[in-house]
């Protein structure tokens, strides 16, 4: 029989019925209850009951540093009340079918590993851009996960100003929900208004102020993946992501790291930068 595969977000659930070859054979999405964890689960409980004659397994994908082997979820990531509880144990009270759960980084750098553009490298990193910064490190071809399973939580790393705290930090410099609010911010409108393929349209029809947010943001990023290049050498560091897809995203990031390494008066390896082969199903696969 077919998995349940869920990858659940800040903002949406995507799922998908998958076969043991990780063909996707259907897909569809739900909001992400951001309420309580009876909310979360009886979502997935509704999702499962459609498709419940179909399939013997589910597998997670979802944020927040996760012992894989038993369910715990320690610090929860985007989706609070998930601090400190057992995903899988809150599952099987409902439905009583195996079920696995990883971090949602890990697991797309797992399926880039496994059968995509880090499938050829020893050491890789992906970056998840979306409502934070999700993260997946390859080590010796296996997923790093830390001492606390927190390796790759990139969305925690302070910049400069010690001054802002918490605002300081990676997920809301380069995310795309950092990127759309960015360019709220420029224009002066409601962040709720506009979404990230909103953002790259008015970047197309060369909108002064969400090209300077654009600008922004690509700085950012840069400036973090030359720091994950310096502190693991990667071979390879891959950006995925719903905005992953748009081509003008990789272009100046690449951009912009070339103005970083041009100030560096020494010749450091630079990084190697590309996209997810499997883009938004990246945490579905690796799942």
């Amino acid at each position: 029989m077919d998995k349940l595969v869920l990858d659940i977000g800040g903002s949406a659930i995507k799922y998908a019925l998958m076969d043991k070859d990780l063909n996707i054979l259907k897909k569809g999405e739900e909001k992400t209850p951001l309420d309580s964890l009876n909310s979360l689960i009886k979502t997935i409980f509704e999702i499962y009951k459609k498709h419940k004659n179909e399939v013997d397994g589910i597998a997670l994908s979802m944020p927040g540093n996760i012992d894989s082997k038993n369910g715990q979820i320690y610090q929860p990531g985007a989706i609070l009340y998930n601090a400190n509880i057992n995903i899988i144990q809150e599952i099987n009270k409902l439905i009583d079918i195996p079920v696995s759960v990883e971090n949602d980084g890990k697991s797309a750098a797992l399926a880039e590993a496994f059968k995509g553009n880090l499938s050829n490298c020893s050491d890789g990193v992906v970056l998840i851009l979306g409502t934070g910064v999700g993260g997946g490190i390859i080590k010796d071809k296996k997923i790093h996960k830390g001492s606390h399973f927190f390796a790759g939580e990139f969305s925690f790393i302070l910049g400069e100003d010690q001054k802002k705290g918490f605002e300081d930090v990676f997920a809301l410099k380069a995310s795309t929900q950092a990127l759309i609010l960015e360019v709220a911010k420029e224009k002066g409108i409601d962040k709720a208004s506009i979404n990230g393929k909103d953002v790259f349209e008015m970047i197309k029809e060369n909108d002064e102020k969400a090209i300077k947010a654009f600008d922004k943001f690509t700085m950012n990023l840069a400036r973090g993946i030359y720091n994950i290049q310096c502190i693991l050498d990667p071979e390879k560091i891959l950006i995925g992501g719903g905005i992953s897809k748009q081509p003008i995203l990789l272009e100046k990031i690449k951009e912009k790291l070339d103005d970083i390494y041009k100030v560096i008066p020494f010749d450091i390896p630079k990084a190697n930068i590309d996209t997810c082969k499997y883009f938004n199903d990246s945490n579905l696969i690796g799942a």
